[in-house]
């Protein structure tokens, strides 16, 4: 039976009976935490017998989070994984909810020192700058001279800021003739990351790429960059279809953060612990990522037309770390 409340814009989705874990999530309309969030909930269904509820503001309302934080707990006893783009503001209430008994997993942003939350699972966010300079040097001729403009749409979210930093280590020495120009806040509601990224693309003619670290800048980079009458290379984060599409079309970078899988696997190892399988391990797992090409771009848009098929294509992953996690295990403070 499902049960669905509405929450100030908000919804709070409750799904079959107890035992219950729960996934409290940022940006809920955005396409990389549907994602997320179909991830955790497909593989706690798979599970069998266990309670899964998702929450989450549309857009990363963080004193928003924290009401829902308490809303979901009553709901979700057993476990509780948490994405926020402010780890900071939300610290004092993860710990309360850990320190009630209910363990707290930190997906897609590493958790803060004060939540008291010892289980990270996300990216390496530095090396997919890094993953992503090298797409965008390919992009450009060896002899390229000119400006880069970074955009970001969560300034200070940690995640990102590590993003941007793999790009300025590396775009540099793949494209030496390069000066980087930001990052600038881009906004991460989708109008307001539009319109920012026309306001840039208008006052910096020259430049010869434009790159952004969130779901929103990949989806309208790939669109402004289709309306260009001039050349210049796009490049982003994320799996929007039309940044899939854009790649093809040899102008534009894209890597995907597999935010399905994040979600999979935080499913998968609440599911297992509340089952009585296993004990939450302490750590980072760090989580693939994918360099978006012309030849891997259609059938990544293939997978993406359903849940099923992410799924599918998910599950060799997720087994082989969570069937090896010791091999997967970093420290939580080399999480980056």
């Amino acid at each position: 039976m499902s049960l669905v409340l509405g929450l100030g814009g908000c919804t709070l989705r409750r799904v079959a009976s107890h035992p219950a874990v729960g996934f409290l999530t940022a940006d809920e309309g955005m396409g990389y935490v549907r994602e997320m969030t179909m991830g955790y909930a497909t593989t706690v269904a798979d599970a069998g017998g266990v309670e899964h509820t998702e929450a989450g503001p549309p857009i990363g309302d963080t004193a928003q989070q924290a009401g829902m934080l308490a809303d979901l707990h009553r709901e979700s006893r057993d476990g509780i994984a948490v994405f926020t783009w402010n780890p900071e503001l939300l610290a004092a209430p993860m710990a309360a909810t850990g320190a009630a008994g209910t363990p707290v997993i930190s997906v897609y942003s590493p958790p803060a020192p004060g939540s008291d939350v010892g289980l990270y699972i996300g990216n390496d966010n530095y090396t997919m700058g890094e993953m992503l300079a090298d797409q965008i040097g390919a992009l450009l001729p060896p002899d390229t001279i000119g400006t880069v403009v970074l955009g970001t749409s969560v300034p200070g979210a940690q995640a990102l800021d590590e993003r941007i930093a793999g790009l300025r280590s590396r775009l540099p020495v793949v494209r030496p003739g390069v000066r980087l120009l930001g990052p600038f806040d881009t906004k991460q509601d989708p109008a307001g990351n539009m319109k920012s990224w026309e306001l840039l693309v208008g006052a910096n003619s020259t430049a010869v790429a434009f790159v952004g670290t969130g779901d929103s800048d990949a989806r309208n980079l790939a669109r402004l960059r289709g309306q260009a009458t001039r050349s210049w290379v796009g490049a982003g984060f994320g799996l929007d279809d039309i940044a899939l599409r854009a790649v093809g079309h040899g102008d534009y970078a894209l890597v995907s953060p597999e935010p399905f899988v994040q979600g999979a696997i935080a499913g998968w190892l609440q599911a297992e612990q509340v089952k009585g399988n296993l004990t939450l391990p302490t750590g980072w797992i760090p989580t693939p990522a994918i360099a978006v090409t012309p030849q891997n771009a259609p059938a990544l848009l293939a997978r993406q037309s359903s849940t099923k098929q992410r799924a599918e294509s998910a599950r060799v992953v997720v087994q082989e770390i969570v069937t090896h996690l010791g091999d997967h295990l970093r420290p939580l403070a080399d999480a980056r």
